[in-house]
């Protein structure tokens, strides 16, 4: 029977696969105890059952596939909470947060505050809750986010995909949120015109020959959330048009972009007769996020 220390050691073949070999190899052991990190840290002489053991190799040969550690686990940590996550969705990345960062920026400005005021007084002193489109929401990373932000924050989160609508509601269920509509749609298609504070996107944006797309763990997520054609481009434009109809006068659209994509992006925008246009960086210094006012 193989203890904690060995059969960290056996994981030494991930190396073939991952720089991060030994946390990964620590993560799936975790996972097959049902314990943590710091479990393992304290007992390694613990000797492993035979069960707990199976599930940890079979995670293992997984991993040497080059399957991503959050499709085995089921999970990825994003923004302050856990999310489910499965072969349907985009696994959430930390770039992400910066959209998540710069919508809630943008919905505690003066704007929105003067707006909810306004719209207090003209509803008999009711606070009705500021409307946020969240399309392509896959796990719900970002609607969760916006949700968990604030209660009066209403999130309607749209996917042409039912299973990860159906995940979506899970991770929503597990989180205990209330403020939030899951519809199945391609985009905009079915919506209210007019309704939106502001619409948030992080829409398929890589080109359907981009070398990316046969490495790493990219090759494990759902095509559908990657590729989109014109360079990449086609579902941008798509949205930036439709966005027009959705939002309120002076609202803002925010869309994630790849890291090369930030002046045809601000090109998309400027057509569409959007103002303020400003693109964001992440701490990389990578353009990764894109912001325009509709202000007919």
């Amino acid at each position: 029977m193989l203890t904690i220390k060995q059969a960290l050691e056996e994981a030494g073949q991930l190396q073939a696969v991952s720089e991060s070999w030994q946390l990964d190899a620590e993560l799936l052991l975790a996972d097959a105890l049902q314990s943590s990190r710091e479990h393992l840290f304290t007992w390694p002489l613990q000797e492993l059952q035979q069960q707990p053991l199976n599930v940890f190799r079979s995670h293992c040969q997984r991993r040497l596939q080059g399957e991503p550690i959050a499709y085995i686990l089921g999970s990825r940590a994003f923004w302050d909470f856990e999310l489910q996550v499965n072969h349907h969705v985009l696994i959430p990345r930390p770039e992400t947060e910066l959209l998540v960062e710069s919508a809630i920026a943008l919905l505690r400005s003066d704007q929105f505050q003067v707006r909810q005021f306004q719209d207090r007084e003209s509803q008999d002193h009711q606070s009705p809750a500021l409307q946020i489109l969240d399309l392509g929401t896959g796990s719900g990373a970002i609607a969760l986010a916006l949700a968990r932000e604030d209660q009066n924050w209403q999130l309607t989160a749209v996917d042409i995909s039912a299973e990860a609508l159906q995940l979506a509601r899970k991770n929503a269920d597990a989180l205990k949120l209330s403020n939030i509509e899951f519809r199945q749609a391609s985009w905009c298609d079915g919506l209210p015109a007019n309704e939106y504070d502001m619409i948030v996107a992080n829409p398929p944006y890589i080109a359907a020959d981009d070398e990316h797309l046969r490495e790493g763990d990219i090759r494990f997520e759902p095509l559908m959330a990657l590729v989109a054609e014109e360079n990449g481009l086609a579902d941008i434009r798509q949205i930036v048009r439709q966005s027009r109809d959705f939002l309120k006068k002076d609202s803002w659209l925010l869309i994630e972009h790849g890291y090369n994509q930030q002046d045809e992006v601000a090109a998309i925008l400027r057509a569409a007769a959007y103002s303020n246009i400003e693109c964001r960086k992440d701490l990389a210094g990578i353009a990764r996020m894109s912001a325009g006012q509709f202000l007919a």
